[in-house]
């Protein structure tokens, strides 16, 4: 689904990551760590096609991502679900709207029963009509976590989900995600929170990936 073949990429003071190999197969669950700076959230954006390889070859869906078009781009990103570190809401939008912004920009649409049956599987079937800065900040994980959803994607995607909740939000965030899996959504979560991918070892087959020295390693066997 999506393959990185000796991906290098950088900022101007050297590679950031170098020569990474990956491949992100249907229905697996990959866990991304490494310390603060060290890349993750640089592959993450790799995968799905807002920054492009200065070496090497990404593939997505089997395709090359140097390229895909615009329109191809955005053809694409409706198959892969975002879950970014700031959440990116519109504070004027209320909860159900934010959702439901993604049908909204690819000219789709989703009954109000069905957005509301999304909502309520996240939990927040009291928070629909609410505002972004109403929400604490498990709400607003777990609203972006939806609305990354909603357009049913093949993979998903998620940047630290759980950096800014409680251990009690983050199981939550982690069920959420599990049973995503279980529906067989390729799942990669980017995080530092070595307590997180322990506790999902009782729930998930996944794989721990971690960038050490600006390359990606496999970071024990199979949780």
């Amino acid at each position: 689904m999506i393959e990185f073949e000796e991906v290098t990429y950088g900022y101007g003071g050297g590679p950031l990551l170098a020569d990474v190999s990956l491949k992100l197969a249907p229905g697996s669950f990959h866990f991304l760590t490494g310390p603060s700076g060290a890349g993750k959230t640089t592959l993450l954006k790799l995968c799905y096609g807002d920054l492009i390889a200065q070496q090497g070859r990404v593939a997505l869906f089997g395709q090359d991502a140097r390229l895909l078009s615009r329109d191809d781009v955005a053809l694409m990103r409706r198959r892969i679900g975002v879950v970014h570190q700031d959440q990116r809401f519109l504070d004027h939008l209320s909860v159900a709207e934010n959702v439901a912004l993604p049908l909204t920009v690819s000219g789709r649409s989703a009954t109000e029963a069905d957005i509301r049956e999304l909502i309520g599987w996240v939990g927040l079937e009291n928070q629909q009509f609410a505002y972004p800065p109403e929400l604490s900040g498990g709400e607003r994980q777990r609203a972006a976590l939806a609305r990354a959803i909603i357009m049913s994607p093949e993979v998903i995607l998620a940047d630290e989900p759980t950096g800014n909740v409680d251990w009690e939000m983050s199981l939550r965030l982690l069920k959420l995600m599990v049973e995503l899996n279980r529906m067989g959504k390729t799942i990669m979560i980017a995080t530092h929170d070595l307590n997180l991918i322990r506790a999902a070892k009782q729930q998930v087959q996944a794989r721990v990936l971690r960038i050490a020295n600006h390359r990606l390693q496999l970071a024990g066997a199979n949780l």
